[in-house]
């Protein structure tokens, strides 16, 4: 099921690149959105809010027509990047879409940026990831229509299925499987066909037979409802919104701010683990949460890493602290994996993806912290709506 959820409007990333950002700049086109600076270091959008693709929340379903139109602009910024030189994109998925005040979709610039550029980088989950590079390392134009194609199939189910899987639904045609209950009544049988169609086209293994970004549009553009509906009005969401901030973690995450991560992790304790008490006796995890209470990272490490080892319940806190100690450790390699760890243990936590973004930041990678980010955000608001009810 296809959502909105709020995410601040700043994010501190002072370790962006200006002069990719310059580069990026020169594209104007109203299905792209470009980030700017104020003094020096703050990272705005020209746009007034942000909402992600693939929020969260069961109060605002996206109608059929609003993600109709949310590809088809997708299509035309492909499309315009391509006639620009920048057909390259990295790792293009649903959180690489915002909106702008007026409810429009657009493509961020993040995937231009960094790695983008040189064809060299990818972080999708290898599921989700063209073949091509899985063989060569490198992505191509042919690799972001790939990419493209999950994203229609986001649109379609309201869901990430792998795509080996959906087009074994496909292959089967067991179309029921791929379509978001709530979309019922919305579309056509044809238009339902023909959006699995142009997904299948998209998916192919080899990259030649892929259409290119202006057949995407040709495609999309006679599919289009509701044309004369303000986007906004389709979303459901009043004109000039605004959102809720990042909440207070996510900030620490987003300025680097480890002190700040460190007492909010202490404060917090273990409330979010589930089912562990009968591990509290165990004498490694009590010297562990000492120490880190302490700020004795490395004997925090140390005591975190022998309960790790012999638990038998696997705490997410106590990935998350060690995590903590590690960035605090200048060890963001091993940050990022007690982070993914964490994740494994509770996918819906929205800490564990703060603590990735952290690990990214603190290795380079600002456009996969955005992304951890914009994740974490999207599960915490989900949380709030679900503790609403």
């Amino acid at each position: 099921m296809l959502h909105l959820a709020p995410l601040n409007l700043y994010g501190n990333d002072i370790g962006f690149y200006p002069s990719q950002y310059e580069s990026a700049g020169e594209l104007t086109h109203p299905c792209v959105t470009i980030w700017y600076f104020l003094d020096g270091y703050d990272m705005c959008m020209t746009t007034s809010f942000l909402i992600p693709f693939v929020g969260v929340g069961e109060s605002l379903p996206m109608k059929w027509a609003m993600r109709l139109r949310v590809v088809l602009h997708l299509a035309q910024a492909l499309e315009y990047c391509t006639s620009k030189g920048r057909a390259l994109y990295h790792d293009l998925n649903a959180y690489r879409i915002v909106f702008d005040d007026e409810g429009n979709p657009r493509l961020s610039c993040f995937g231009m940026m960094k790695n983008s550029r040189d064809g060299k980088s990818y972080s999708t989950n290898l599921a989700f990831t063209p073949p091509e590079y899985l063989r060569t390392g490198r992505v191509t134009p042919e690799s972001v229509i790939y990419s493209f194609g999950t994203l229609l199939l986001d649109l379609l189910s309201g869901k990430h299925i792998p795509p080996s899987h959906a087009l074994d639904l496909i292959r089967d045609r067991n179309l029921q499987m791929l379509t978001d209950s709530c979309l019922e009544g919305q579309f056509s049988d044809n238009d339902g066909t023909e959006l699995v169609r142009l997904a299948s086209r998209c998916l192919q293994y080899e990259p030649r037979e892929r259409p290119n970004p202006k057949s995407l549009v040709t495609a999309l553009t006679p599919l289009q409802k509701e044309t004369e509906v303000p986007s906004h009005v389709l979303m459901g969401i009043p004109y000039g919104a605004t959102f809720t901030p990042l909440s207070p973690l996510a900030e620490a995450c987003s300025r680097m701010d480890l002190t700040a991560v460190h007492e909010i992790l202490e404060n917090t304790g273990y409330k979010d683990d589930e089912g562990i008490a009968n591990e509290d006796t165990l004498n490694s995890k009590k010297k562990g949460d000492v120490a880190y209470r302490h700020k004795e990272f490395k004997a925090a490490i140390e005591c975190y890493t022998q309960f790790l080892e012999a638990a038998t319940m696997v705490s997410p806190t106590v990935c998350a602290r060690r995590s903590v100690c590690y960035l605090l450790s200048d060890m963001p390699q091993e940050a990022l994996s007690d982070a993914a760890q964490a994740q494994v243990i509770s996918p819906v936590w929205p800490t564990a993806s703060y603590l990735q973004a952290a690990a990214f930041f603190a290795l380079g990678m600002e456009n996969e912290a955005q992304v951890a980010l914009k994740e974490g955000s999207a599960l915490e608001a989900k949380k709030i709506a679900a503790s609403s009810k």
